[in-house]
């Protein structure tokens, strides 16, 4: 057992579990349950922390469907090992949804990030408290250039599951945002395709299933 992942949705937690030897926290947006919820984990679990699922990209030359990857230098190494095709770079994580192209932009000025989500800071928090490896493992879903509707953002509900009343609800308010919610689920829709397919990869290379110490601190 070496993976002990932090995300935000339960459907990322049934993809990710593709892995084999992977135990998952949803967070579900709540950052105090999940870093309470994972460190326990954590403790009763030695392995690598890491932190996966869906992303927003920061980098314009970032599409639906790229894989983002992060953490230690061994941990980069050995994922890239199993997918070549995976982009190296800063993925930052915040408490709120990155949503409009110019918050987007803003956050990579001052970070120097390629991507963003909700977990990473978290589960690299636990990490470093126990002394573990870290890693990031994500997805991109929606563009640098994308801003997200209303009804996108309000669709997660705080054990990891789809706020569908939440969602419709906000449609009814202003069903304008129709065609822009159909594109962010289209892409979304894309990026848990693919996260499931490289869970699958990881799976079949054992790397969810190898000895910690294969991931070893770089200090």
């Amino acid at each position: 057992m070496t993976f002990v992942v932090a995300c935000g949705l339960k459907r990322e937690a049934k993809l990710i579990a593709r892995g084999g030897g992977v135990l998952t926290v949803a967070g579900g947006g709540n950052s105090a349950r999940l870093e309470r919820e994972l460190d326990d984990m954590a403790n009763m679990f030695p392995g690598v922390i890491v932190s996966s699922g869906l992303a927003g990209a920061l980098d314009p030359a970032l599409n639906p469907g790229d894989v983002v990857i992060d953490g230690d230098p061994r941990f980069v190494a050995r994922v890239r090992s199993v997918l070549p095709e995976a982009i190296a770079g800063r993925v930052v994580g915040v408490d709120s949804i990155a949503a409009t192209v110019a918050g987007k932009r803003a956050l990579r000025e001052a970070t120097g990030a390629i991507a963003c989500d909700m977990e990473s800071h978290i589960a690299e928090r636990v990490a470093r408290r126990r002394g573990r490896p870290f890693g990031v493992i994500r997805v991109i879903s929606d563009g640098a250039e994308t801003t997200l509707p209303p009804a996108a953002l309000v669709g997660m509900r705080s054990d990891g599951g789809i706020a569908l009343g939440a969602v419709l609800a906000s449609l009814a308010r202003d069903p304008r945002q129709l065609p822009a919610l159909f594109r962010t689920g289209r892409q979304a829709d894309r990026a848990f395709r693919e996260l499931g397919r490289l869970f699958d990869v990881l799976g079949r290379a054992g790397i969810c299933g190898l000895d910690p110490g294969e991931f070893a601190l770089d200090v």
